[in-house]
């Protein structure tokens, strides 16, 4: 019986110990994506070529440009995207791919009217020979009646 409880609990602390977030590793490269989205501007392109999107009721664009033209259609225009410090998750593999989870204050105008919101985004970004770029992003809206947002 001694032997399979310790047995147990070697298993159990290894798990623990792979399922732990790094958040240490290819430090200059996750400060290069924080200040990327710490800096995000709508004039300022951010996107890849094969850049991929989900939009909030589910579309897919397969581009900026269509991307844009989804919003326009929604008559949506993005004023603002602002991480919110210590909700973000930052994982880099190999220092040439990144996959980001954050939460956002994301400030925009729906048919002529000002809406706040807060926006869980999950995007991944690809390293160039000319620096970062999005290949792909989604986010979802949370119901912080439901879900609060709790500070750090």
């Amino acid at each position: 019986m001694k032997p399979t409880l310790i047995l147990f609990l070697v298993i159990l602390g290894s798990y623990k110990a792979f399922a732990q977030i790094d958040t240490t590793s290819y430090p200059t490269e996750r400060q290069e994506i924080r200040e990327l989205m710490g800096h995000r501007k709508p004039d300022v392109p951010i996107d890849c070529n094969d850049f991929i999107a989900v939009g909030p009721k589910g579309d897919i664009s397969f581009s900026h440009q269509q991307w844009q033209g989804a919003q326009a259609k929604e008559k949506a225009v993005f004023k603002s995207v602002r991480p919110i410090p210590g909700h973000e998750f930052i994982r880099i593999y190999e220092g040439k791919m990144a996959v980001v989870n954050f939460l956002a204050n994301v400030q925009l105008v729906v048919d002529g009217h000002d809406v706040n919101l807060k926006v869980r985004r999950l995007e991944v970004y690809h390293k160039t020979s000319s620096g970062w770029c999005r290949v792909a992003g989604q986010g979802t809206e949370v119901d912080e009646k439901l879900f609060p947002v709790k500070t750090n």
